[in-house]
């Protein structure tokens, strides 16, 4: 009996086992997102250590059992489940994690939190929302796309220049930039413009202070966090080939009366600038003055519409990019990227040509992983000035400006300016620009608990910049012009270098089952050195040959006073070097996976501060900041309705140690050269008139912050917001001290602001399923900034003047203000007019004219995906706010401005105007007129009277932007089958394709150009002139243009 059940026994623990062997089997697939195919998706059997990851085809084979589950993940998507049964292929379609609070991202200093354990507001930007529209500048291709994130065009052309703020300003006279942090590197955004944007992964924008402050002094204007592409593809190698063209052209110019041409004083003249001619009568006259060949350019009297534009070219922006990569962590992986953009600018002769070469690689060594890479990019450029557009607005609206490109100076249809065809010719900038990034990356895991990291990224900068202006002398000087113009060569040469490390402890333990902790303890180092020499003279000898030895004098030996015709600097040789370190210390708690607590310190020392009076140079930045996901409680899990929620609340204190114009020796007693000796010609030395105080120290902001974001209807809908607070204190500001100290400028720590803010974000989906994908995102942001104090000597500082305008910091007003030059007003707000004179009586100071910060901003991003036909809109809408108009200003005196025409050139009722019959007491105007009864006295209004007041150029900067709009289509995976090919895709794009501004904005500038630099009534310069549109800037283009992108 024994023997036969076990012998029974027997065979079923056979018959068990061959049933479970027969039950493993290979499982084989294709993992995809909406687009298509997608390559490096891990696949793993749930509870084993088996899995594979998928090849550049998006497929993969693994053994598994039936009821076994395979778990599909991949950064920036949501993990996936699926149940092994009965069939052999299972194909699986992850889904965007872009509002899901498990998907994991990277934060500051390079430590990687799931987006629920976040405690303060941030949004990410992938891929292919950069790339859809081909945009070669990674910061313009942010605009609209992030609440609260401004782009501010402070200059167009082949090298655009950007600055990018995050909310609220917290400097008066400071840097307000934010923070660019790329591969867990401290950078710049001028590095990060040089970047192709097809090598960015992800961008993280950490809005909330409290995801910067473990970058200290560093990160008190928020933080962008760049991630480049690795390339981790699988084991198969893949290369994906993009190449891009785009069309470019002016996208609009003021518009200009078109009722009167060129003359004075109601008298058509060949060779004036102003538009203050007889009215247009369709003959033809002479325009210009006599060409080379002894005529005269004839042309009808009449309007040519957009005259101007014809200056400009069609520009063309040429992209190529290679991408090779292959492997994976693990195995190790290697990424080589090859991108080259050439420029033909609108403009003609201004080109750029960029190369740029990068090569990442890394591996997994037992329990060391080493990650390395190299960046190289090389970029020339060369420009003209783009004053050039101040010569070309004046030009009547009847003159074919294209007719004169060959004519020189000398045949320009005017002899009162330059020819901008000149100028472009003859004014050249010259850009030589070598940048070499080489980072190198270890890890060591000691146990599972802690493991130990060290980065090492090592910038250097090597630019050789050339400027050159040929000579011309003007023999006729007909009608009293003279535009001669002294030839001019400056020669600068730069190296810059940047180290910057990090060393990190992190740790990870399990506390309790409930209660997680992860911390982090490292030190920070950088290194800044900077050398520059620079040589530049007058009066070239030989005409086009560029050599400091073709000057027929010495070079330059002291700064003289710059024009718009002139860049003239002093020959000098300059050597700069800063240095930097911090320690940090981050503590991450977590209860279960719904509570989370997170506190920071940073104490920084900061060479910069460093001075015989300085009381100490090492500052602490502390923060703490908590999050609360409601929905990973057992009892809210899985909702139908409410399926995902967080809450945030934080506090951060942070500061800044660069404020104003402290340079590295600006707390250091130094001396300058002086204008003259009395022995001889001995050179001679004096003190500084502008100093700073010895004893300066940061600028301290202060945020408190409440954040909140849900998602209804599996994220479906997706609804988000966060209130701030901040308040900025010992803000550096330039006072003006007693004569007897013979100083002009102090700059010291006594200005103070505060900021109220909040954003609203909503994401919603109508549909999304594995063919039709439709997406929308709103984002609403405003703030206010107030004044609190300026200094103990004054209520208001100037940012920015240039004598009629300019942009105030003012106690008890927003920041920034726009003041200036304006008529006096009665109590209701009328113009009052001098009865004598008929013109408005001028204000006798200063008076406030708007403010350049927007009541709010809109913005909205979103796509169509049907079966890989996608169609995305960026665009974004602001108002509430004024700009000065330098180029209104610019056509008001000349004749050119719409106004000036519209009822004819005669005198006016100044519309809600009154006169004052007594002291005090004001009668509506019905009979005195401005402008006078003639032509010349109309013409003396706008020219001596209405040119003047600044009042008259401020205007409303209200603007819709549509950002992007791009259409591609990506062949199905099916119709690849058999060929080489693993994705092919299509696309046209068009940027900033449609502008609309405000009705009393004819075109004069895009209200979001503003002044680049400006050098303040108090001694200070930067670029905090927002408000202020300067003429000299090269109108708003837009493009159209075409890519294919092929992988294989």
């Amino acid at each position: 009996m024994r023997s036969k059940f076990k012998w029974i026994f027997t065979l079923l623990m056979a018959l068990t086992m061959q049933f479970s062997f027969a039950q493993e089997k290979t499982i084989t697939g294709v993992v995809s997102d909406a687009s298509g195919p997608l390559p490096g998706v891990n696949v793993v059997v749930k509870g084993t250590q088996r899995g594979v990851s998928t090849g550049f085809d998006g497929s993969y084979s693994i053994k598994a059992k039936e009821g076994e589950t395979l778990v599909y993940s991949f950064m920036g998507m949501r993990d996936f489940s699926k149940v092994v049964g009965a069939s052999n292929v299972m194909n699986t379609v992850l889904q965007d994690a872009t509002t899901s609070l498990t998907e994991v991202v990277v934060t500051a200093v390079g430590i990687k939190k799931s987006v629920g354990s976040i405690t303060s507001s941030s949004e990410q930007v992938k891929a292919k929302e950069l790339t859809q529209a081909q945009n070669p500048n990674v910061i313009s291709a942010l605009a609209g796309k992030v609440s609260g994130l401004q782009i501010i065009n402070t200059g167009n052309g082949v090298n655009q220049n950007n600055r990018v703020q995050l909310r609220a300003p917290n400097s008066i006279t400071g840097d307000n930039n934010a923070l660019v942090v790329i591969d867990n590197a401290i950078s710049t955004l001028d590095v990060l413009s040089r970047i192709p944007t097809e090598n960015i992964e992800s961008v993280n924008v950490m809005k909330g202070k409290q995801g910067a402050a473990l970058y200290g002094s560093d990160g008190r204007n928020g933080v962008i966090i760049v991630s480049t592409k690795r390339g981790t593809t699988g084991d198969k190698v893949k290369v994906t080939l993009n190449s891009s063209v785009d069309f470019e052209d002016v996208n609009f110019i003021a518009q200009r009366q078109t009722r009167y041409g060129q003359g004075w004083s109601g008298s058509h003249v060949s060779y004036e600038n102003g538009a203050w001619g007889a009215e247009f009568d369709g003959t033809i006259k002479a325009v210009g003055m006599v060409q080379a060949n002894g005529q005269y350019i004839y042309a009808p009297y009449s309007p040519i519409k957009d005259n101007i534009k014809k200056f400009f070219n069609t520009g063309n922006v040429y992209q190529n990019n290679i991408n090779i990569s292959g492997g994976n962590l693990d195995k190790g992986f290697v990424n080589f990227t090859y991108n080259n953009q050439r420029t033909e600018f609108v403009v003609k002769g201004d080109e750029l040509s960029r190369n740029s070469l990068t090569f990442r690689a890394g591996k997994k060594l037992n329990k060391f992983t080493v990650e390395g890479k190299v960046n190289y990019a090389y970029t020339k450029s060369t420009t003209t000035t783009q004053a050039l557009l101040q010569e070309l607005y004046q030009a009547a609206t009847n003159i074919p400006v294209e007719q004169f490109e060959n004519s020189g100076n000398e045949g320009a249809w005017t002899s009162y300016y330059r020819n901008p065809y000149w100028m472009r010719n003859n004014i050249r900038f010259n850009d030589d620009i070598t940048d070499v990034n080489p980072q190198f990356n270890v890890n060591y895991e000691i146990n599972k608990n802690i493991n130990v990291n060290a980065l090492l990224d090592y910038n250097i900068r090597n630019s050789a910049d050339s400027y050159y202006r040929n000579g011309y002398t003007d023999l006729l000087q007909l009608g009293g012009g003279d535009h001669s113009t002294i030839s001019q060569i400056d020669q600068t040469t730069a190296n810059r270098y940047k180290l910057y490390s990090d060393l990190m402890v992190n740790f990870k333990y399990d506390l309790t089952s409930l209660i997680g902790f992860k911390g982090n303890i490292g030190m920070n180092n950088q290194a800044f050195n900077s050398k520059r020499a620079y040589v530049g003279g007058d009066d070239l000898v030989i005409p086009g040959f560029y050599n400091i030895t073709n000057i027929s004098s010495a070079p330059r030996t002291f700064t003289r006073t710059t024009t718009a015709y002139n860049n003239e600097r002093f020959s000098n040789n300059a050597k700069f070097q800063r240095r930097s370190q911090g320690l940090f210390v981050n503590a991450d708690f977590n209860l279960g996976e719904y509570l989370f607590l997170n506190l920071t310190g940073r104490k920084d020392w900061e060479s910069r501060l460093t001075g015989d009076k300085t009381p100490t140079n090492t500052y602490f930045y502390p923060s703490a900041g908590i999050s609360f996901v409601p929905t990973a409680l057992e009892s809210l899990k899985d909702g139908k309705i409410l399926n995902s929620a967080k809450l945030t609340a934080s506090y951060v204190k942070t500061g800044s140690a660069f404020p104003g114009d402290n340079g590295i020796y600006g707390i250091n007693e130094l001396g300058q050269l002086g204008t003259g000796y009395p022995f001889g010609s001995n050179s001679s030395f004096q003190q500084f008139v502008s100093i700073t105080d010895p004893g300066l120290k940061p600028e301290f902001t202060e945020t408190i912050e409440f954040s909140g974001k849900f998602g209804f209807l599996a994220d479906r809908i997706i609804f988000g917001g966060s209130y701030y607070t901040e308040k900025n204190t010992d803000l550096i500001t330039g006072i003006t001290p007693s004569n007897t100290s013979g100083l002009a400028n102090f700059l010291t720590n006594i200005g103070e602001t505060s900021t109220k803010g909040f954003e609203v974000d909503l994401e919603f989906f109508p549909i999304r399923n594995d063919n039709f994908k439709w997406s929308n995102q709103f984002g609403f942001s405003t703030y206010k900034t107030t004044v609190d104090k300026v200094t103990d000597q004054s209520d208001e500082v100037s940012i920015f003047d240039n004598g009629e305008a300019g942009i105030f910091a003012v106690k008890g007003e927003e920041f920034p203000l726009i003041k200036g030059t304006a008529y006096e007003r009665d109590p209701s707000g009328r113009v009052i007019i001098d009865a004598a004179t008929g013109n408005p009586v001028r204000a006798t100071e200063y008076k406030v004219l708007g403010k350049a910060t927007p009541d709010y901003i809109l913005n909205y991003n979103g796509y169509v995906d049907y079966k890989g036909l996608r169609l995305g809109v960026v665009m974004d809408y602001r108002t509430g706010h004024q700009f000065y108009a330098e180029t209104k200003d610019w056509l008001s005196w000349s004749g050119h401005l719409y106004e000036s025409a519209i009822n004819g050139r005669q005198g006016f009722i100044y519309p809600n105007s009154v006169i004052e019959t007594a002291p005090g007491v004001y009668t509506t105007n019905t009979n005195v007129v401005t402008g006078g009864t003639t032509y010349s006295s109309f013409l003396s209004y706008f020219q001596d009277e209405y040119a003047d007041i600044a009042e008259n150029s401020v205007l409303d900067a209200t603007a819709l932007k549509i950002r992007e709009i791009s259409l591609s289509y990506t062949l199905p995976a099916k119709l690849l089958t058999g060929t080489t090919l693993s994705n092919v895709k299509f696309g046209v794009n068009a940027r900033n394709p449609f502008i609309f501004l405000a009705k009393e904005n004819r075109g004069y500038a895009d209200p979001e150009f503003s002044n680049s630099g400006a050098t303040s009534a108090a001694g200070t310069t930067n670029t905090n002139s927002q408000g202020f549109s300067p003429i000299g800037k090269y109108p708003q283009t837009r493009t159209i243009g075409f890519n294919i992108n092929v992988s294989f």
